[in-house]
């Protein structure tokens, strides 16, 4: 094989980094690239399925092929216990079950906003360190995906708390039990479905892409900042098909300062427009651009 490399190729496949790590494995540094597989983007679904749809139950495979929903919504429900039991209590990821079963709730339940670990474990009733070592194992597990803040060179005093995201919304609304983007949820739900799509975009592409969430102390916010060697954008997101002057105004302020980054809007409208200058797109044509910017076909 070392001699003649077109004579063999190994494509392997797991799920549990854990797994690997425990078993020592020998990943021959030098021969093997790891690709994480996450659930499928808008741009292979196709425009067969509604973005309400993908916000109640997610984009992985099996549950975007599935054409009733009361069986989507079971599988989604059940995955929250079949988790925990043989995830974390079978293989003995923590020893606290109970304690780590009121965190996935209460994480779920704060799933996007910006996460304090000592509030996280006082309402989880567990420890601070425990809550932060508890993330680990939601990351290490592919569960949740953490977003860093913004890292700017001027002197304004920037958030430092980090994000989290479940990595799909059928999981987290399976864990929730509650699958209706009603209109208390939809912000975040959107918000959660765009950053899941654009970070799956770039583990596909393989870009050396920074990917964080941008808010100072005086509360203005956008929601990623998106960093390429293109310039990126900066994006914002809108759970609304009406876009004013107001949502607009932080994203002047950045492109002001950050002159490279471009700033967008994604919003649920289905043809796109531009104010002062801001492209405001439909989540498709959003990942279409970020695509092509990072050099995918």
């Amino acid at each position: 094989m070392d001699e003649d490399k077109r004579k063999c190729r190994f494509l392997l496949s797991g799920s549990s980094a854990r797994k690997l790590e425990r078993g020592q494995a020998n990943l021959l540094p030098g021969r093997v690239v790891t690709y994480s597989l996450g659930p499928l983007n808008l741009l292979e679904i196709g425009p067969d399925r509604t973005l309400t749809d993908l916000m109640s139950y997610g984009c992985l495979p099996g549950i975007v092929a599935e054409p009733d929903a009361k069986l989507k919504k079971a599988i989604l429900t059940s995955y929250a216990g079949t988790y925990l039991k043989e995830e974390i209590q079978a293989e003995a990821l923590t020893k606290n079950i109970e304690g780590f079963s009121r965190f996935l709730f209460t994480v779920a339940a704060k799933n996007g906003k910006f996460l304090d670990y000592s509030k996280l474990g006082s309402q989880s009733a567990i420890s601070q360190k425990t809550a932060m070592r508890f993330c680990e194992i939601l990351e290490d597990t592919m569960i949740v995906r953490r977003l860093h803040s913004f890292a700017t060179s001027d002197h304004r005093r920037l958030i430092k708390h980090p994000k989290f995201y479940f990595f799909d919304l059928g999981v987290l609304n399976g864990l929730l039990n509650n699958f209706t983007p009603s209109l208390d949820r939809i912000g975040g739900l959107f918000e959660t479905l765009v950053f899941n799509q654009i970070a799956d975009l770039i583990n596909s592409a393989g870009a050396a892409a920074r990917f964080s969430t941008y808010r100072t102390d005086k509360g203005a916010e956008i929601d990623f900042i998106l960093e390429t060697d293109k310039g990126g954008f900066a994006i914002e997101v809108k759970a609304s098909q009406n876009v004013g002057p107001a949502d607009l105004r932080t994203l002047r302020q950045f492109s002001a300062e950050h002159r490279k980054i471009r700033p967008v809007v994604a919003f649920l409208g289905d043809v796109g427009l531009e104010k002062e200058g801001i492209s405001i797109l439909p989540l498709p044509d959003l990942l279409k651009i970020v695509a092509e910017n990072m050099g995918m076909p």
